[in-house]
């Protein structure tokens, strides 16, 4: 953690060295962010509901998703542009420093201006709650927490994907947007209103479904079940395929001579 604490000092005195850029770009990420808000507004203004889902309701699964989905690409977006990394050499000093490769990629990129996401992420998630007839208690709040954390280390591990496939194919494969901004983007209503067969892919293949849909329910009352609060953190064991792909990556690795 000290090493990581270093990076992050390094990169957050670099983008101060350019205080007005940095501004501009928070807000634009967040002005970003305020379409997809306005989108499902103007949504509900001909819908009252959509699959039995109230706007407060929406506006609380998709707050917690955009915030998780920001919380990684804030974090993890070293891997997110990792195959820079591979096709300008960089990957072969990584490997032979004396630190972890994922600690060292995890360093290589802070992306700080995500923090307009997180901020809009707040700001509909506030007001989610101030609408919505939710019964809060120390469960429900917990299954926020575990919402966010399961949310952030499923999206860091299809990161993590990405930068894997990029030993194998030097560029990045666009398809994988689907999984990342697509996700994002559908995350917006609960995941069931797409069909079962989605719900099912989104399950059991990759869980977005354990972040998003089911603990949902536990916390609007539609499933009593306390089990559905852990789902989250059932769905960090997706991190661990991930982990290994990346593992044989790094097996297939070829230096690039740079």
């Amino acid at each position: 953690m000290r090493v990581y604490s270093r990076y992050f000092s390094i990169h957050f005195k670099s983008v101060m060295q350019y205080k007005t850029s940095f501004l501009l770009t928070t807000i634009g990420q967040f002005l970003v962010s305020f379409n997809v808000f306005l989108g499902i507004y103007f949504m509900f203004m001909r819908f009252n509901k959509v699959e039995g889902f109230t706007y407060s309701e929406v506006l609380l699964c998709f707050s917690i998703v955009l915030m998780s989905y920001s919380f990684a690409e804030c974090f993890g977006r070293g891997f997110d542009t990792f195959s820079s990394i591979i096709s300008n050499g960089e990957f072969d000093r990584i490997m032979v420093r004396p630190r972890g490769e994922i600690l060292q990629v995890l360093g290589s990129k802070i992306e700080f201006t995500r923090i307009g996401r997180i901020l809009q992420a707040l700001v509909m998630f506030i007001y989610g709650i101030s609408q919505s007839n939710v019964s809060w208690n120390f469960d429900k709040i917990l299954t926020i927490i575990f919402m966010i954390v399961g949310g952030t280390v499923l999206f860091t591990g299809i990161f993590i994907i990405y930068a894997a496939l990029c030993f194998f194919t030097i560029e990045g494969l666009e398809f994988m947007n689907i999984f990342t901004d697509g996700a994002r983007e559908y995350g917006k209503y609960p995941i069931s209103i797409y069909g079962k067969r989605v719900l099912q892919i989104c399950t059991f293949i990759v869980p977005f479904a354990l972040i998003q849909y089911y603990p949902l329910l536990f916390l609007i009352d539609r499933n009593r079940n306390r089990w559905n609060m852990f789902l989250p953190l059932v769905a960090c064991i997706f991190i661990i395929p991930c982990y290994k792909l990346w593992k044989i990556g790094i097996k297939h690795y070829k230096s690039t001579g740079s």
